[in-house]
């Protein structure tokens, strides 16, 4: 992981999901980027996907969590608290609270916390079978 960048890449070799629930409070934080904390609930495969991620992120104020970006696997950002722009194939978009992003596989995107207020927001991405 590149210093002050909060990217989380997901795994095809951790066991498989299992049924149940994850706790916030089992999950430690990741990434180093400024202002940005990110706590993976879950990183590996599924009985149907190659490859699935999901977690949530807190950004203080001015935060990002890295720079926009593109990778392989498809991604829904939700918003939960606070408000940004989130940047979608070159187009921002000012979001609040349930705001859902959705962006293919390789379309560039990034996200920033553009309020007063910290702005925590869950993704999920992940890949197909056979799209690995």
């Amino acid at each position: 992981m590149d210093e002050g960048i909060t990217y989380i890449v997901p795994s095809t070799t951790a066991p498989m999901l299992p049924d149940g629930v994850i706790a916030y409070e089992s999950l430690e934080a990741e990434g180093d980027a400024p202002g940005a904390a990110a706590w993976v609930h879950y990183n590996g495969p599924t009985d149907q996907l190659a490859t699935m991620c999901t977690g949530m992120a807190v950004l203080d104020p001015g935060a990002s969590p890295h720079p926009p970006h593109q990778h392989p696997e498809e991604e829904f950002l939700i918003v939960a608290i606070g408000t940004g722009v989130i940047e979608v194939g070159g187009k921002p978009a000012h979001v609040g609270p349930g705001a859902i992003m959705y962006c293919g596989a390789n379309v560039m995107h990034g996200v920033t916390n553009t309020g007063s207020t910290p702005m925590t927001f869950y993704w999920s991405k992940w890949t197909a079978r056979g799209f690995e």
